[in-house]
């Protein structure tokens, strides 16, 4: 379906907002999926998005402010989501042994192994591989790599 009936817009005063619109309905799509995709799991896209990154780092540990500045939704409060994931046995805080003011965060083997048993159950690229091809795929990634120089 195209964005002018999916978002019931019949008219957008040009072809730029009307890619800016389709965007934003897109990652709400894919955002959509992935929390479905998630549920199972108990945890949010963001939860995921924190613990692949700690994975990324393991076996070093991260900030608060590492998390910040590679995580995709830069709005979100990575301390509260720490939190949680502290709360669910997913990650560990501890007191950095040189600098007592600075928390460590580190993912634990419990995080790991959710993350692993997610690997292999859930397949993010299934939200676009039924309609985009290979080909497609790469050019999409050009362009909205294009988008953000």
């Amino acid at each position: 379906m195209q964005i002018k009936e999916e978002a019931k817009a019949p008219k957008y005063e040009s072809v730029f907002q009307q890619a800016m619109v389709n965007v934003f309905f897109t990652h709400n799509y894919c955002n959509e999926k992935m929390k479905q995709a998630f549920v199972p799991y108990d945890i949010t896209t963001q939860q995921f998005n924190v613990l692949r990154i700690l994975r990324g780092q393991f076996p070093k540990p991260c900030t608060i402010n590492l998390l910040k500045s590679r995580m995709l939704d830069k709005m979100c409060d990575a301390s509260r989501i720490v939190d949680r994931l502290v709360h669910k046995g997913l990650v560990k805080k501890e007191v950095n042994p040189y600098d007592k003011r600075a928390v460590d965060i580190i993912i634990s083997d419990k995080g790991l192994e959710l993350l692993k048993k997610m690997d292999d159950e859930v397949s993010l690229s299934s939200i676009l591989s039924p309609n985009l091809s290979h080909e497609e795929a790469e050019q999409l990634n050009k362009l909205l790599d294009k988008i953000r120089r």
